[in-house]
């Protein structure tokens, strides 16, 4: 047997062996992608069988143990015809059946039919997700279509993992969605407006922070910057964090942003201002002064306007949306919501961090005189 060459210097040899080691990853995935697709393909078409011929219809509930046995008896080395994942396959038809429009009558002339570009392009968007992710989809979304698109959507665009998909299932993400009060169609041209519009969310969840029940905007601060990733994941896609307490000089006069961001789906930074009380039409004053030295000073020319948002404790709608009226500005207004409050009582008797570091290094003290 000859021995094996050493090219380990030739560079152009290494740059082909990483080459063909990505190519042979995506093409994997992309493998991995189409056959998910395909499967998809063949339970949407089940369910749709079930639905045209109405067998559960005429022979009631006991009609899917029976086509669970004889699906199985057929093909017994395949696991995916359980009872409970039959109806998961009916159900996945009729969750989206009315939004795809003259689906082909069969999975093996799906692309053989005169079929609508955008029904076949939906129909693929649906199918692209894991099975175990549409499951959750299909128990949360309680037969709405269009609820069930948009996590669909949101799997897509973001890659969530089952984990992930189920922490905003639960936190009713969807009828979050673009919810803040904004004058941005006033503010903002036409596609930017909704871009910016659709980054919003009202209200803002934060039950990842533990709170006390007297804490400040400063406190609050410190919590969203020491859980920033968590914050990042319910801003939502494209926030990237710039600081906090962003520093800038205007005039005479030093100014501190709460937080700033940028945003790179709609290439604009965005001020965020924290209140921890009610919504007073002042604060937007100080947000528009925000968002105007971020525009002067930090803006280029390849941005877009940039945006302020004011997140509160809690607002009146009516009065929001009056006091939004007096701006030219972009500027968005949200509430947030935590779920975590320590009863300040308890809060007194926990021990601070520096007794924490105390006992610390009494114990590691400690352990080296015995050792």
């Amino acid at each position: 047997m000859k021995p094996i060459i050493d090219l380990s210097q030739d560079k152009n040899y290494r740059s082909w062996i990483k080459d063909l080691k990505q190519r042979y990853l995506s093409a994997r995935l992309k493998a991995s992608v189409e056959a998910n697709r395909i499967l998809l393909e063949y339970y949407w078409a089940l369910g749709r069988d079930i639905a045209e011929k109405q067998y559960a219809n005429t022979y009631g509930s006991s009609f899917y143990k029976t086509l669970s046995h004889d699906l199985r008896s057929e093909m017994p080395d395949e696991k995916g015809f359980s009872e409970s994942n039959i109806r998961y396959m009916y159900r996945f038809y009729q969750l989206y059946s009315q939004s795809v429009k003259n689906f082909p009558q069969g999975v093996e002339d799906f692309k053989q039919q005169n079929l609508p570009q955008v029904a076949e392009e939906l129909l693929t968007e649906i199918c692209s997700i894991p099975w175990d992710h549409q499951r959750r989809i299909i128990d949360k979304s309680k037969g709405d279509a269009k609820k069930a698109l948009f996590f669909v959507r949101k799997v897509i665009e973001n890659g969530w993992g089952r984990d992930m998909l189920l922490n905003f299932l639960s936190t009713d993400l969807y009828e979050r969605q673009a919810k803040a009060i904004t004058n941005f169609s006033k503010t903002l041209p036409a596609l930017q407006s909704d871009f910016a519009q659709q980054v919003t969310k009202d209200p803002y969840v934060f039950n990842f922070l533990t709170m006390t029940e007297d804490y400040n905007e400063r406190e609050l601060e410190d919590a969203l910057v020491a859980n920033v990733t968590k914050f990042l994941v319910e801003l939502g896609t494209g926030f990237a964090y710039m600081g906090r307490q962003y520093r800038m000089q205007v005039g005479e006069k030093e100014i501190f942003i709460d937080l700033l961001f940028y945003n790179t789906r709609i290439h604009a930074y965005c001020c965020i201002e924290l209140k921890t009380g009610s919504f007073q039409a002042s604060y937007l004053g100080q947000l528009g002064l925000y968002v105007t030295a971020v525009n002067h000073q930090l803006k280029t020319e390849h941005d877009n306007p940039t945006i302020g948002l004011l997140i509160c404790k809690d607002k009146d709608n009516i009065e929001a949306q009056y006091s939004l009226e007096a701006y030219n500005l972009p500027l968005g207004i949200s509430q947030y919501e935590l779920s975590k409050l320590i009863p300040n009582e308890i809060k007194s008797s926990l021990p601070s961090i520096e007794e924490i570091e105390s006992t610390l290094e009494q114990l590691s003290e400690t352990d080296n005189i015995i050792k």
